[in-house]
């Protein structure tokens, strides 16, 4: 079963760091919010051995169940829209005893179907007809997400099908046209938001947050939670106010902020470690992309480093999206963190995401550097 492996290949520096994120972010949850730290650390702890089998398991073998993951993807979207929970107006969960969230598990099964079919198809990927297919097998559980709804995950997976999809071998000469349409039209869609009645393709409460963000003036009701956020971070100053202090001018404390244990942990990161202890969670999630991408460079074949690209994709792309709606510089939205946020279905799959790395690395083709 090891035949192939070099154990010298073994990324522990890239299993510290992902471990080190997860301790300090089980640590601001327990000051953000207590009753959830123990779930937590046995999110952690059930990730960490799922993490260490994956990574066992040839990445190749796992491949040629490829169309079991689509179809596994279609049928957990279908079963929320259809008998998932409802929470703050949106189904984005099932309850089978474990209430989990479809979504967070598609981002894996998609990232192993498209690791497969981009390298299946790779001689045909610029074709008319393959370029039709691939967005037809795209859209179709990118529309199953977005009717949940959930516009934030929608666009997350839609840019990390689309970063493997440019690295499998896709051409400029199809890359460039879409970006000339697609830039000037999010700019038009941003300024059509902003004029009165509705828009089409998104829901008011959706349209609601974007005004929020670019006037948030004008909407106190909407905007408050990423003001309160902004100002929390910045209350932190240069070492923060330390984890679960008592301070009457805490904005956490004030309970300024919803779910801060969630979508906003960045906002008490800021407010009780500080700039510093925000810079080092930064790095960390920096080090770890970085990590899945020295491991995708040397992937014994295009599959492998697919799967590498697709993982460094779902935590740099989400990271970066939830950082910048935490500092205002985004419309809100309902990201997690990884491995920080609280939520054990998301800290789980991510998990997953990194052991499947580290089996790539495990068959690297070359001598993995240090």
């Amino acid at each position: 079963m090891f035949h192939n492996y070099k154990f010298k290949n073994y990324n522990l520096p890239l299993v510290i760091a992902v471990v080190a994120l997860t301790i300090i972010g089980i640590m601001i949850i327990g000051s953000a919010n207590s009753d959830n730290q123990s779930k937590q650390i046995v999110g952690m702890i059930v990730g960490v051995i799922l993490m260490f089998i994956v990574s066992l398991v040839d990445f190749e073998f796992l491949l040629r169940f490829h169309w079991v993951y689509y179809v596994l993807t279609i049928l957990l979207l279908l079963s929320v829209l259809l008998l998932g929970d409802s929470s703050l107006g949106a189904k984005r969960w099932i309850n089978v005893g474990i209430r989990f969230q479809p979504s967070e598990i598609s981002k894996i099964f998609l990232v192993l179907f498209f690791a497969w079919y981009f390298t299946h198809f790779m001689e045909s990927l610029n074709t008319r007809k393959r370029l039709i297919l691939t967005l037809v097998y795209i859209g179709i559980p990118l529309l199953l997400i977005l009717k949940e709804p959930d516009l934030s995950t929608t666009i997350v997976t839609l840019m990390v099908v689309v970063t493997m999809f440019y690295a499998a071998g896709l051409t400029s000469k199809v890359v460039v046209p879409v970006l000339s349409i697609s830039i000037p039209a999010i700019v038009v869609f941003i300024l059509y938001s902003m004029q009165t009645g509705t828009v089409p393709f998104i829901k008011g409460y959706q349209k609601k947050r974007i005004l929020a963000w670019l006037r948030p003036n004008d909407y106190p009701q909407s905007s408050y939670q990423q003001q309160n956020s902004i100002m929390a971070i910045g209350s932190g100053q240069l070492l923060g106010k330390g984890l679960n202090n008592n301070d009457w001018n805490s904005v956490k404390n004030g309970n300024y902020i919803s779910e801060p244990h969630t979508d906003f942990i960045f906002a008490v990161a800021g407010e009780e470690i500080g700039f510093i202890g925000s810079c080092i969670l930064i790095l960390l999630m920096l080090f770890i992309v970085i990590q899945c991408l020295r491991i995708a460079k040397r992937a014994k074949n295009d599959a492998g480093k697919l799967i590498c690209i697709g993982i460094a994709s779902i935590i740099g792309f989400q990271s970066f999206v939830n950082i910048c709606v935490v500092t205002g510089l985004m419309p809100n939205t309902g990201l997690t963190l990884p491995f920080v946020s609280y939520g054990l279905t998301s800290l789980v799959t991510i998990y997953i995401g990194i052991g499947l790395v580290l089996n790539v690395g495990l068959q690297a083709k070359k001598f993995y550097e240090r």
